[in-house]
């Protein structure tokens, strides 16, 4: 069985409300239902919450969902996470080295230098954005 129908299942026998379990364990309401639908997975401190709340272990919970062990497994590789990190930092001075070299070749050109401009705020923004998850 799926993790979504055992946390439902769980939810429905102990009574409780999306509502009521988003507020236990400070998430929103939709976040539950999403997590039932499996439209997404529970983080690892979520999951234990959760076994808490229920009443539950961890290993009826988890045992036998394939794609909820690949996730946890996934969002808590550091080694994985920082080799994504690495690869960000790199792939930007990689791209502002380009885009600046580019740049020596065609100054004049205004809107080129808009274009330049763009993709290094992009491109700067992506690696922010990976900063800021790891967080």
């Amino acid at each position: 069985m799926e993790i979504g129908k055992k946390l439902k299942n769980a939810r429905v026998q102990s009574g409780m409300t999306q509502e009521n379990v988003a507020e236990k364990i400070n998430v929103s309401r939709q976040t539950i239902s999403n997590w039932e639908n499996e439209k997404s997975y529970p983080d690892i401190i979520s999951v234990i919450a959760l076994s808490d709340l229920y009443s539950i272990s961890l290993d009826v919970l988890l045992k036998g969902d394939e794609k909820m062990i690949e996730h946890l497994e996934e969002s808590t590789n550091v080694v994985k996470s920082n080799q994504k990190m690495t690869g960000a930092v790199i792939a930007n001075v990689i791209i502002v080295a380009l885009l600046i070299t580019l740049n020596m070749f065609i100054p004049n050109n205004r809107y080129f230098l808009v274009g330049i401009f763009c993709l290094m705020v992009i491109s700067s923004s992506v690696l922010l954005y990976q900063i800021i998850k790891r967080f």
